[in-house]
């Protein structure tokens, strides 16, 4: 069954994509929490002239965030947590909240909820990299530094 997302779903697609999803999936979850609508051929004919009208904001849009991907690649990010006694071990972890307000700092506007750290939990001082997902067809790698508060 074909559907078109109303939002980014991680693993199935971008916000007004046309996928293909089990039927099962579209009419019991997708479709009641209004995560997604029927793709009917009138759907379609809506869906597409909105594409066609929104074009021009999507490049502006893509532009802004390849400009915003450059600055970050070289931007320092240094994320501060608290440290116990030997200076390299951290209480808690640090999470992508904690990145995200970082980056915001450094004048970059990111969503948190577009920030994929890589590798397990960060539990000690040092150097890590994240993914951020800026536009749909921008992601970047950036390195950021936990350093001691």
């Amino acid at each position: 069954m074909e559907i078109i997302l109303k939002e980014t779903i991680e693993n199935l697609g971008m916000k007004d994509e046309l996928v293909a999803v089990k039927p099962g999936y579209a009419r019991n979850f997708l479709i009641p929490q209004g995560k997604a609508i029927a793709a009917t051929t009138s759907a379609r004919k809506v869906w597409e002239e909105n594409l066609r009208q929104r074009s021009h904001k999507e490049a502006k849009l893509k532009d802004e965030a390849l400009k915003t991907a450059e600055a970050l690649k070289n931007e320092k990010v240094e994320v501060g947590a608290k440290v116990g006694e030997s200076g390299t071990k951290i209480f808690g972890s640090v999470n992508t909240i904690q990145l995200a307000d970082a980056i915001n700092k450094k004048g970059h506007q990111v969503d948190r909820k577009n920030i994929k750290i890589l590798g397990s939990q960060i539990k000690e001082v040092g150097t890590y990299q994240a993914e951020i997902r800026l536009h749909k067809d921008v992601d970047v790698t950036i390195d950021f530094e936990v350093v001691a508060e």
